[in-house]
């Protein structure tokens, strides 16, 4: 590394400090101060600052969602969390995975979502690529309990071990023939867990 890139990111590291700093006292002009920094960490540094202080707005909070920077957006997944007029789900699409699964998590964090959603979750749930965005949708699916989510998670029983496991805990608010049949057919998986969750779930129905 030269001189100049270290002197550069000596720099940022401080930026980003004094960010994450002002979060904590409070200090909005300061942290605003680099909210457009280059520096795509000082970005995400600033987002969680503004937010710990309060001074957060929603529409900034879709504008991060679209930054270039995958560091950014991701935080900006996790931000929207507690937001109830900013949905994650526009990043369900993302071209990272791992921001994709983690807004399939945002989006069962928050408990609602709107059909649009539920619809994307349920094809993320039965075709991407990643088990790991897959079962981060299943688990939405299961936590967000809208009925248009259902056969998504039936489709997810017969998915490979760790999918199938979060697909019949998702089944829990759910009930009807498919629902019996699936959880019966779960409780003889060769997956321990898997069938640990099924009788979980049947003797609490």
């Amino acid at each position: 590394m030269s001189r100049y890139s270290e002197d550069n990111h000596h720099a940022c590291g401080i930026r980003r400090r004094d960010a994450v700093i002002a979060g904590h006292a409070g200090d909005e002009a300061k942290a605003r101060a680099a909210q457009d920094n280059d520096d795509p960490r000082v970005r995400a540094s600033v987002l969680g600052a503004l937010d710990r202080m309060g001074a957060l707005a929603d529409e900034e909070l879709r504008v991060a969602l679209g930054d270039p920077s995958p560091e950014v957006r991701l935080r900006a997944v996790v931000l929207s969390v507690g937001r109830a007029q900013v949905s994650p789900a526009p990043l369900l699409d993302d071209p990272s995975d791992d921001i994709a699964e983690t807004a399939a998590w945002a989006c069962g964090e928050r408990g609602f979502e709107d059909l649009g959603t539920v619809t994307r979750l349920g094809e993320l749930a039965a075709g991407h690529s990643n088990p790991l965005v897959r079962e981060a949708a299943v688990a939405a699916l299961g936590a967000i309990g809208h009925p248009a989510g259902l056969q998504a998670i039936l489709r997810a029983t017969t998915d490979r071990v760790a999918v199938r496991r979060r697909a019949v805990l998702a089944l829990a608010p759910f009930d009807g023939p498919e629902v019996e049949a699936a959880l019966r057919r779960a409780a003889k998986d060769r997956d321990w867990q898997t069938r640990d969750a099924a009788e979980l779930l049947t003797d609490t129905n």
